[in-house]
């Protein structure tokens, strides 16, 4: 990643950070250690913060320093099915990984048919996400005007708290479909 990425990517975590903690500018500025000016700075994308500076948002912020350097997943997620995803191998199982989804609440599984037509669903709670694994036919889902055309053994994973969209491509079409609920 090119350094102008790196302090733009810390900047937007930081602040996105701060802000759901509901921390203010000059109380995390104290608990880090810095100055409000420094601390803008890096918010804004325009500071070059030492290690040791990362380091003390993060535990002000009680986060693992990983959560400032890398960059927010985004919505939407396609993976294919030769998409090259970190895969190991066992004596009677084989599996790939399609996607990690950080949840603490409820994941029901649903087997789903998806017919030759289009259904436009509204928008779920808040931090509701679907993850949609094609293993017959053809599906195109997603969020609306971001629906990814999905083939057998490709996956998707997005945000379902915006309206979203399922249409079948041909006559049998079916997946498996995650439905992620966060605690409430």
């Amino acid at each position: 990643m090119v350094r102008v990425d790196l302090t733009r990517v810390v900047g937007s975590n930081v602040h996105r950070l701060r802000t759901a903690a509901g921390i203010s500018l000059a109380d995390l500025a104290s608990a880090g250690g810095i100055s409000k000016t420094t601390l803008h700075g890096i918010e804004q994308g325009h500071g070059n913060p030492t290690l040791s500076t990362l380091w003390a948002l993060a535990t002000a912020l009680k986060v693992p320093l990983g959560e400032l350097l890398e960059a927010p997943p985004s919505t939407v997620d396609v993976v294919r099915a030769d998409d090259e995803r970190p895969r190991i191998g066992g004596d009677a199982v084989s599996a790939r990984l399609l996607h990690r989804i950080r949840l603490r609440g409820v994941v029901e599984v649903y087997d789903i048919d998806v017919a030759q037509a289009t259904q436009d669903s509204h928008a779920h709670l808040p931090g509701v996400m679907e993850c949609l694994i094609v293993t017959d036919g053809s599906i195109t889902t997603g969020p609306a005007g971001a629906a990814a055309t999905l083939a057998a053994r490709d996956s998707i994973r997005f945000d379902a708290n915006h309206p979203h969209q399922y249409q079948g491509n041909g006559r049998h079409n079916r997946a498996v479909l995650l439905m992620l609920h966060p605690e409430t």
